[in-house]
C-alpha cells in the first residue's frame, strides 16, 4: 500500500461553541474533550506509518498557534497559509495541487482539524482501504451512520459495492441539509451522514475541480505559482486566492461528480458542532452531569458545566449547558445548542468585542491579557516565551510602565539597555523608542499600566520586528 499525504484544514472559526471558541482562538485550538486540542489529537493519529507528513492549510492568522501547538506534542508538518478565508473549495484546489506536484497520483485524505474520532485504528484502517479505492480513480467520503435525524449536517446516499466484497460503495447522491422530517425520512433509508472527510488522487480531484469550478482551480494554481516562504511558512499569493470563488467542495464537486464513492465509518467520529456534543463526549456522572474546571453542581441531571477559573455553581436544574469564561457567561438549554451561531452574530451585530475576541489576546511571542481598565488607564497581564521579543515600537499617545513579576526583562528604552529583575519596574514615556525582549529560560510575566489619551491596539508604530508584522 502507498503511502498517503493527509491534509488537514485548520482555518474554521468555532462560533457554534462560543464562548470558549472565538475567532481568535477557534475550536480547533482548544481542549474540548480530553487534555489535548481537536487539532492535535488529529495530528497525533497521523503518526501512522501509512501516512506521510502532513500538510496543514490554515488562514494566515493562526500560523503561529499551529507553530505552538506542533511544539508543544513534538509533531511536523507542513504550513500553508492562505491569506483570506474562502471556504473548502479552494482549500482542496490547493491540496490537489500541492500535492500533485510531488507526483499527479498521489493519494491524498483531507481530515478537518476540529472534529473528534474515538476509534483512531479504526480511522486509519479506513483510509487504507479508502486510498485504495481513490488510487482507482474515486472519490471517498467517510460516511457516517446516523444516530439521530440530525439537521445539521449533508446527507450520503449508498450505493452498491464498487466490487464483489469491497467495504467501499458508490455514492448515489450527495444531499445538503435536510429538515428533521426529511432528515428521518434519510434515516430510515439507510442514508450516512457526510463527515466531510475525503480520501482522493490528487490529479483526480483537480481534473473534477477544472470540470465543474475552472476559477476555483485557476486561482488555486495561480496562489501556488506566485506562494512565498515567510519564517516557515508557504502563504498562498494573496492576489490570486482572492480570485477564487468562496464554495464549499461539497457544492464545488461532490453533488456533481460521477467519481464519489463512500465508505461506512463506524468509528465514533463528531464534528463536535454544538455544546451538547461536547457533553456527550465527556465523563459524566451517574446524574449525567459533566463538569470542567472551577465548578460545583447540585440537585440536577444532564448539566454541562466549564469554568476557566471562576467559581460556577448550579442547583436544581437539568438539560442545560454552563460555560463560565473570563468575560462572557453562556446559560443554554440543551435542546436549543443549535442557536449558538445565531446568538453570536446577534452580539457581532451590536459589536459585542467578545463575540471574537478573548480577553486574553495570544501573539507569536506570547499573549497579553485585560486586567482592568478606565477613561485614560489600562492594566494588561503581559507574557513573553523563553527567547522571544516584541517588535521595536513607539506609541503617540500612550505611556507604559511596567513591573515585573516572573523571570527577568530585557527593556531597550531609546539607546539604553535595562535588565529589569522581579519586583523592579521600568517606565516608558510617550514617543520613546522601546522594545520587550525575554532572555532566560522561563516565562516572562509582567503587568503593565498604560495611560494616555489614546489607549488602542493601533496606536503604534513597528520599527523591526522578528515576526514579519506591519
Amino acid at each position: 500500500m502507498r503511502k498517503i499525504l493527509p491534509v488537514i484544514m485548520c482555518g474554521g472559526s468555532g462560533t457554534r461553541v462560543w464562548p470558549e471558541s472565538r475567532e481568535t482562538l477557534p475550536k480547533q485550538f482548544i481542549p474540548l474533550v480530553g487534555e489535548r486540542s481537536t487539532f492535535q489529537t488529529t495530528m497525533q493519529m497521523l503518526e501512522a506509518p501509512v501516512f506521510e507528513k502532513p500538510i496543514i492549510i490554515s488562514n494566515k492568522d493562526y500560523r503561529f498557534l499551529l507553530a505552538d501547538q506542533l511544539r508543544e506534542i513534538d509533531a511536523e508538518a507542513d504550513i500553508i497559509l492562505e491569506p483570506t478565508r474562502r471556504d473548502s473549495g479552494p482549500a482542496v484546489a490547493v491540496a490537489a495541487g500541492l500535492a500533485a506536484r510531488r507526483s499527479p497520483d498521489t493519494v491524498v485524505v483531507v481530515l478537518a482539524a476540529d472534529h473528534v474520532v474515538r476509534d483512531r485504528a479504526g480511522l486509519v484502517e479506513l483510509c487504507k482501504k479508502a486510498g485504495e479505492a481513490a488510487a482507482e480513480g474515486f472519490i471517498v467520503t467517510l460516511g457516517v451512520k446516523p444516530d439521530s435525524p440530525a439537521t445539521g449536517y449533508g446527507y450520503l446516499r449508498p450505493g452498491a459495492p464498487l466490487k464483489r466484497g469491497s467495504e467501499v460503495l458508490k455514492l448515489e447522491s450527495f444531499v445538503e441539509k435536510p429538515d428533521q422530517e426529511i432528515a428521518q425520512r434519510y434515516i430510515d433509508a439507510g442514508y450516512f451522514w457526510n463527515s466531510g472527510n475525503f480520501i482522493f488522487r490528487a490529479d483526480v480531484m483537480q481534473a473534477e475541480i477544472a470540470q465543474f469550478e475552472p476559477a476555483i482551480a485557476e486561482a488555486a494554481e495561480a496562489a501556488i505559482d506566485a506562494a512565498e516562504k515567510d519564517l516557515g511558512f508557504l502563504v498562498l499569493n494573496a492576489e490570486a486566492f482572492a480570485r477564487a470563488p468562496k464554495k464549499s467542495i461539497d457544492y464545488a464537486v461532490m453533488e456533481k461528480t460521477e467519481k464519489a464513492a463512500l465508505i461506512p465509518a463506524d468509528i465514533g467520529w463528531s464534528d463536535v458542532g454544538t455544546w451538547r456534543a461536547v457533553w456527550e463526549l465527556s465523563e459524566r456522572d451517574a446524574c449525567g452531569n459533566s463538569i470542567r474546571g472551577n465548578a460545583v453542581v447540585m440537585n440536577a441531571h444532564n448539566v454541562h458545566v466549564r469554568s476557566e477559573e471562576i467559581l460556577t455553581t448550579v442547583v436544581g436544574v437539568n438539560d442545560i449547558i454552563v460555560v463560565t469564561t473570563q468575560d462572557a457567561v453562556l446559560v443554554l438549554s440543551q435542546e436549543h445548542g443549535d442557536q449558538v451561531k445565531q446568538l453570536v452574530d446577534q452580539l457581532k451585530i451590536e459589536n459585542r468585542r467578545e463575540a471574537g475576541e478573548h480577553k486574553r489576546i495570544f501573539r507569536p511571542w506570547g499573549y497579553y491579557q485585560s486586567i482592568d481598565g478606565g477613561q485614560r488607564y489600562q492594566v494588561k497581564r503581559i507574557v513573553v516565551k523563553p527567547g522571544e521579543r516584541l517588535s521595536l515600537q513607539k506609541h503617540f499617545h500612550r505611556a507604559e510602565h511596567w513591573i515585573v513579576v516572573r523571570g527577568t526583562a530585557e527593556v531597550g528604552r531609546d539607546e539604553e539597555m535595562h535588565l529589569v529583575h522581579e519586583n523592579e519596574s521600568i517606565y516608558l514615556p510617550i514617543g520613546c523608542k522601546h522594545r520587550l525582549t525575554n532572555p532566560g529560560k522561563i516565562d516572562l510575566e509582567l503587568i503593565e499600566v498604560q495611560t494616555g489619551s489614546y489607549l488602542g491596539e493601533d496606536d503604534i508604530v513597528r520599527f523591526e520586528d522578528v515576526y514579519n508584522r506591519g
